[in-house]
This record gives C-alpha cells, structure tokens and sequence, in this order.
C-alpha cells in the first residue's frame, strides 16, 4: 500500500503544476488507470482550490514584489475578453488542455467569479479531460512506444 501511494503523491503534485503530466506520470509509473485518473483529478482541484481561496492574495504579493506598481487596466481586458467570450465553462474546458491550472483559475478569479462556480466547473472539466487522457494514453501508449524506435531510425 505504501508503495502505491509513494507513485501517487508525484501524479498529484505534477498534475497540480501540469494537467497533462499527471496521466503521463501515472502510465510511466505502472498505476491502475483509475488510480492515475483520480490522482490527477485530486492534483488539478488542489492547485484549483488553492489559487481559488488564495489568488486575490498572491496576486497582489506577486505585484508588489515582482512589477512594483499595478499594472493597467489593459492586461485585465485581455482576460476579460477570454472570459466574455467563451465565459466560465469555456476557460475550464480550456485549462486542461491550453492553460495549466493554475492559470486557468487565476483568469476566473481575477474576473470575480464566484468561488463555487470556479471550483464546480473546473471539476467537471478536469474529471472529464482526465479520463479522456487516461484512457487514451493506457490504450494508445504502448503502442506509441513500441512504435517510436522505428520513428527515430
């Protein structure tokens, strides 16, 4: 058993820093797709939580230590324009994929979502996406091994 959870605690914190690291870690360590498919959806929630609750905060120390003044208004339109056009549910189907999340959670929060709603759709999208490359990766990973040292000759 503790041997199990020694492979797991890395697929949860590179999951938290990288979606896509955690079903990649979970294949490379030998894991139970489940057990790889939970351990990177507990890995993206606990970044996702923690900016949730925290963001405001580290954004605001990370300004201060790192740029001095608050930057303009012309930044925050950016995301503003990502927000309103593809909205709440739009950056969480994107996060897995493009954003990591903790940048996928620091556009919503900085745009004031609320903290439910971040954290429910983030959920969502992370469970889904995770078992989408879970399941991908143990069905088509052996294969793509076996095939890549005929890919390098």
């Amino acid at each position: 058993m503790w041997q199990e959870l020694a492979k797991v605690v890395p697929v949860v914190l590179s999951s938290a820093l990288k979606f896509v690291l955690g079903p990649l870690e979970g294949f490379a360590l030998g894991l139970h797709p489940a057990t790889t498919w939970i351990a990177t959806v507990v890995g993206m929630m606990l970044s996702v939580t923690l900016v949730t609750f925290f963001g405001e905060w580290m954004r605001s120390r990370l300004q201060k230590r790192v740029i001095g003044k608050p930057k303009s208004a012309s930044s925050n339109r950016r995301f503003a324009g990502v927000i309103k056009r593809y909205g709440l549910g739009g950056v969480a189907f994107l996060t897995p994929l493009f954003l990591t999340p903790i940048g996928g959670t620091l556009i919503a929060v900085s745009m004031g979502k609320p903290r439910e709603k971040i954290i429910l759709f983030m959920f969502i999208s992370g469970a889904c996406w995770a078992l989408v490359f879970t399941l991908g990766l143990y069905a088509f990973g052996k294969a793509i091994i076996n095939w890549m040292p005929d890919l390098l000759k």
